[in-house]
């Protein structure tokens, strides 16, 4: 007999999805345990180790019941674990809509493609810019997403200029810019964007509006 698919889990939740296209709607979370990047902004580095071993179908028995339509698959880093990509196909083909939230560091190829990725570009600001795989461009849908947080003016000019050397607007449908939590003020990004004639969405954390800056997602 084959061994049940498994995943080291560290919560499943449901809440209000916080940032990307479909912010404001409720939605299960599932957070995976374990990534190979340190963000010097992350805010869930208690995902980086720990959790618990749960089998696939009881990941998406606890998801079913929260009788919600919307779900997304986040960490960590969700794709250094490979039955992630297992469980995305799973609840995909039992009707969910489906987001995995990528830090870009893996490769996105085999990603279902009913999944909506949601993946960063890491800034310079970020201290992991060099883990950058930028192989993962290629792969991307026009229904995915790209998300650059920026942490001051320097980190918003390497965006700008990423979106120009990839021609990122032509590869997707939505480009993010997201001021790091406590290290730039949102008018600012606004302020940058609006003079500069951008076609991107800009956003604020909606979870840590409503229950405080030290809300994960």
């Amino acid at each position: 007999m084959t061994a049940a698919a498994t995943l080291r889990i560290t919560e499943i939740f449901h809440s209000l999805q916080g940032e990307s296209r479909t912010v404001g709607l409720p939605t299960v979370f599932v957070r995976l345990t374990g990534c190979p990047l340190r963000c010097q902004y992350c805010d869930t580095a208690y995902a980086f180790e720990g959790g618990e071993i749960m089998a696939v179908d009881a990941i998406k028995s606890q998801i079913d019941s929260y009788d919600c339509e919307y779900v997304t698959v986040t960490g960590g880093e969700p794709l250094g674990q490979p039955n992630c990509l297992k469980l995305m196909t799973l609840l995909c083909e039992a009707g969910y809509k489906v987001s995995l939230e990528t830090g870009g560091s893996m490769p996105i190829e085999n990603v279902d493609k009913r999944v909506s990725v949601v993946m960063d570009l890491k800034t310079p600001g970020s201290l992991e810019c060099d883990k950058n795989r930028y192989e993962n461009i290629s792969f991307l849908k026009s229904s995915d997403q790209l998300k650059f947080v920026i942490c001051d003016e320097k980190d918003y000019q390497w965006s700008k200029a990423k979106i120009d050397q990839f021609d990122l607007t032509s590869k997707v449908d939505e480009i993010l810019f997201s001021p790091s939590c406590d290290q730039l003020e949102a008018v600012h990004l606004a302020e940058w964007i609006l003079r500069d004639r951008l076609k991107i969405r800009m956003q604020l954390q909606l979870h840590k509006l409503i229950w405080g800056a030290e809300a994960g997602r």
